[in-house]
């Protein structure tokens, strides 16, 4: 009797190379999504930042991932690294994240940017949220994610890290250089024996979270976050009835409020520094007087201080403003009387919500 083995091979052939294309679709498809054959270099980024750089949220922040990095030659640092993607440029499309414990050398100025603080709103920053202890700034193209983790088994001593996106920058973007500056914070506090209180994973961070010096609203009516404090203030009869604030938040290292003129521009700017933030602000300011430049002679300033938890005083200060855009003031007069009370408002409300003691003027340097 005839038996139809005879197509069993054409039948296995066909198999085969039916399967033989699938793998190949296949192969196209994780090629294409960066699953396989990205070009990146994995382990050049398992090996950044000393190992710990957490990489969560690489690929959300730099749109790819096709990631390669590399070690950053710093000796003032703990560890430094840069992530890029495949078309990365010298200078955009790049993430930079840098840590450091708060009682080594403050960093320049260059990358903390506390010495802007008396330029329009050029020192902005919001805090993180999520309960971390950080801030999101921006300034000439860079986005920047900073959080400071305190020690709680050795005192007085933090991991500082900072997070730099250069380029353009969303939510989603931004979301990611959160979670990768606080998770590698995180990493890297545990990895040299820094037992820390940390956060939830960020979520939604975004660019409007910094607001607009066009977004002010009226103080008396509206303030309820960083500006509160203002509201029984003779603000408005000194020329600035409008406030850009931030949400109240006890973890932030940096506070920050704005009086603004009827005009729309900030007149005034009050912040608040904590632990080794308020180090760091006072290290910036001191090379800014050797330098002979910043705030100190041609801008006008009041500072306080409080003893909080921290053996680094807290420091609060108020500067008047100066605008970029028309060369000159948008408060005209300076009244030392008004400065002086409206960051005494300030600074009392800032010690009170920290637990800290009471304020003290500070002498200008």
């Amino acid at each position: 009797m005839q038996t139809k083995s005879g197509l069993r091979p054409r039948h296995a052939g066909w198999y085969a190379g039916a399967l033989l294309l699938v793998l190949a679709l296949l192969g196209l498809v994780l090629y294409g999504t960066g699953v396989i054959g990205s070009g990146g270099d994995d382990d050049s980024v398992d090996r950044a930042c000393d190992g710990s750089l957490a990489q969560g949220g690489l690929s959300a922040a730099l749109h790819s991932s096709r990631l390669s990095a590399e070690d950053l030659d710093d000796g003032d640092y703990l560890a430094s690294c840069r992530v890029r993607t495949e078309a990365s440029g010298a200078e955009r499309g790049a993430l930079e994240v840098k840590l450091r414990w708060s009682t080594s050398k403050a960093p320049a100025s260059t990358l903390v940017w506390y010495n802007a603080n008396y330029n329009g709103v050029r020192d902005r920053a919001a805090p993180l949220g999520h309960g971390w202890p950080g801030v999101l700034r921006h300034e000439s193209g860079t986005y920047q994610v900073m959080v400071a983790l305190d020690c709680v088994n050795q005192r007085n001593k933090a991991l500082v890290a900072y997070g730099d996106l250069l380029g353009a920058a969303n939510s989603t973007t931004l979301t990611g250089l959160g979670q990768v500056t606080t998770e590698t914070a995180r990493e890297a506090a545990e990895k040299h024996g820094c037992q820390v209180e940390a956060g939830q994973r960020i979520t939604g961070l975004s660019p409007g979270l910094l607001g607009r010096s066009g977004a002010a609203e009226p103080l008396l009516r509206q303030a309820d976050g960083s500006c509160a404090a203002l509201r029984d203030t003779e603000a408005a009869r000194n020329g600035t009835p409008d406030v850009l604030e931030y949400p109240a938040d006890p973890d932030t290292p940096q506070v920050n409020c704005y009086l603004v003129t009827k005009a729309g521009k900030p007149g005034y700017g009050l912040y608040a520094y904590y632990g080794a933030s308020a180090k760091d602000f006072l290290a910036s300011e001191e090379a800014a007087l050797k330098a002979a430049t910043g705030p100190y002679g041609e801008h006008d300033y009041t500072w306080a201080t409080s003893t909080c938890r921290s053996a680094q005083p807290a420091v609060f200060a108020l500067y008047r403003l100066y605008d970029e855009d028309t060369g000159g003031y948008p408060v005209p007069h300076y009244s030392d009387s008004f400065a002086r009370s409206a960051l005494t408002a300030f600074a009392a409300h800032e010690a009170k919500q920290r637990g800290c003691g009471s304020v003290r003027t500070a002498a200008q340097p």
